[in-house]
């Protein structure tokens, strides 16, 4: 009889990280100093076990704490009351986007990683949400502000900064770099011994961390155990895949990156076995799968390649692409999961569909959204030329019209039909709010800041927003109660487990459907979605419905007792057909 492998210590897992890491040091002082930071025994058992630490109940909320607010009440305070009148019940968790003093990028070019800003509210409003939703916030891990005391440091050559950011030099091949930016890479600066050029990924206020600096990497230990302590469970890794340098190759995707992301997991299990890694990587669709690992590194991925396939596919009529993406997709090993969004706060990416979708096609709907009133944020190519990164525009407006004309009539619809689609998929369902509250283009913003980003950014003031959303008659209103509802009947569901099985259905290229199962084998749901502006009837015979069940539509109520009938859809209707108990 084989005997049962130990279960590794805490000290035993956390050295094997660092080993990978830093080859050259002695890890064990540096094992138990991050032990130590993060309260954790060395003795402490690593659990082997893979949790799934989400269910068809979790659907998450993306907001920035002010995207809703009321004069003279702390933002925060506002949101949370909010949430707790109009979301519960709808949302499990919420996902506070960058909430700390910043210089710019709306919050992603950190000043201080320790406080909350004034202007919002206190680390007391952070553990009262915490307290009703479960909790995300950003580790933003790759970059610091220029303006953050650790840079004016490096600048006055003293600790702690002083060897926290990268450097190289104006002389070194760094033609082969992967950036999400068309500005310099290098960015020069004047220190107290000597001018010196530090590295810039995204802009030259966000200027890289050196983690090769084992200290860099113990003051992100220290941070994330205060957010923990705040009552923050799940930690999305800000532009992660950029995070460890190595001069003469493109500098992403280095296994240096992955070994943080696993150590950090490690640490955070550890002190949670609930809590969660979500790596927020934006870059082609085989390069993002390789962050789960061996489900040992994310909990959770973002699912970067949904926003241009499933807006290509309602502005085109064609599933087509969507189809071939998702059989290729490998379903997501247990402890491990999707997290599915359409929306978010930056835009929606490009580079994500590269190699899903032809340059012709890529073209059109970079052409049919700038027809709509977004804009397009540019990268620099490796050989030097620029190449559309993604696409700035509110979720609703993206959606107004087809690639054939448009704005039309079908907008809610499409809109509609396009999250009951992600909120049908394998994975756990992430909603931006201004996609729940129907938010169109802000021009007015982007014109006084002068980014594009800020188009899909509103600040609604919270009075107004209410009266909106009780107007029976407001697009905002009619998006806000039809989402919820189909939301509601979603978190019911064993077969919309992120990770229930899903097969994709062969259909019509106007229709998109897919089978899900429930783990326990006891649900199935057909979901079926038109993705035309034609009437489309699907023969139930080729959805192969088991001829002993009774089967019914959960959205509209319909029962289906007919095996040899047909589904009729509407104009970018749906139907979710499960077997009825």
């Amino acid at each position: 009889m084989t005997a049962r492998p130990e279960t590794p210590t805490a000290q035993h897992t956390i050295e094997t990280h660092l080993a990978a890491l830093y080859p050259d040091l002695d890890i064990r002082v540096l094992a138990s100093d991050l032990l130590d930071d993060f309260g954790i025994e060395g003795s402490t058992e690593h659990p082997r076990q893979r949790r799934n630490n989400w269910s068809q109940d979790d659907v998450f909320l993306v907001t920035y704490g002010d995207s809703v607010k009321r004069e003279s009440e702390a933002p925060l305070a506002t949101l949370s009351e909010f949430l707790t009148e109009r979301l519960s019940g709808i949302v499990s968790g919420v996902h506070i986007l960058p909430f700390f003093p910043f210089s710019s990028d709306d919050g992603f070019a950190v000043v201080d990683y320790e406080t909350v800003r004034q202007d919002l509210g206190g680390w007391e409003d952070i553990r009262e949400l915490s307290l009703r939703f479960r909790l995300m916030a950003d580790l933003i891990i790759n970059h610091a502000s220029s303006e953050s005391e650790w840079f004016k440091n490096f600048c006055a050559r003293r600790d702690p900064g002083k060897d926290y950011f990268v450097e190289a030099s104006p002389d070194d091949d760094l033609s082969a770099v992967v950036r999400p930016r068309s500005t310099p890479v290098l960015r020069e600066v004047e220190t107290s011994d000597g001018t010196r050029n530090v590295w810039c990924t995204f802009g030259p206020d966000q200027v890289d961390l050196d983690f090769s600096n084992p200290q860099v990497l113990r003051e992100f230990v220290q941070i994330v155990r205060l957010y923990m302590d705040q009552g923050v469970g799940i930690f999305r890794l800000d532009a992660v895949a950029y995070l460890w340098k190595e001069v003469g190759g493109p500098c992403i995707h280095l296994p240096q990156t992955h070994e943080v992301i696993r150590l950090l997991r490690s640490l955070i299990e550890l002190r949670n076995s609930a809590g969660m890694v979500i790596t927020e990587t934006n870059v082609p669709n085989h390069e993002n799968l390789t962050y789960f690992g061996n489900a040992n590194e994310a909990h959770a991925i973002y699912n970067f390649s949904l926003p241009p396939l499933l807006i290509n596919a309602l502005i085109t009529g064609n599933s087509t692409h969507l189809q071939t993406w998702m059989m290729s997709m490998p379903p997501a090993q247990f402890g491990t999961a999707y997290l599915n969004f359409i929306a978010s706060h930056d835009g929606i990416g490009v580079r994500p569909a590269e190699g899903l979708l032809s340059d012709e096609e890529l073209q059109v709907l970079r052409h049919t959204m700038e027809r709509f009133g977004g804009r397009i944020s540019m990268r620099r190519g490796p050989a030097g030329g620029e190449r559309p990164y993604e696409i700035n525009i509110s979720l609703l407006d993206a959606l107004k019209g087809t690639a054939a004309g448009g704005p039309d009539a079908w907008q809610v619809e499409r809109f509609l039909c396009a999250h009951a689609i992600m909120l049908a998929l394998e994975g756990i369902p992430a909603i931006y709010i201004h996609s729940l509250l129907a938010t169109e283009n802000d021009h007015e913003l982007v014109s006084q800041t002068g980014r594009s980003r800020s188009i899909n950014r509103h600040s609604w003031d919270a009075d107004r927003l209410l009266g909106l959303l009780d107007d029976p008659e407001s697009t905002n209103s009619r998006v806000f109660h039809e989402l919820g509802r189909i939301i509601q009947i979603r978190r019911q569901q064993p077969a919309f487990h992120p990770n229930a099985t899903q097969y994709t259905l062969q259909l019509a290229d106007g229709i998109f459907g897919f089978w899900r199962q429930s783990m326990y084998r006891d649900q199935s749901i057909f979901a079926i979605h038109n993705l035309t502006a034609e009437t489309q009837e699907i023969p139930l015979e080729q959805m192969n419905l088991i001829a002993t069940d009774s089967w019914g539509d959960l959205i509209s109520g319909d029962v289906y007792d007919d095996p040899g009938g047909v589904i009729r859809l509407e104009p970018y209707q749906f139907a979710w057909v499960s077997n009825l108990t």
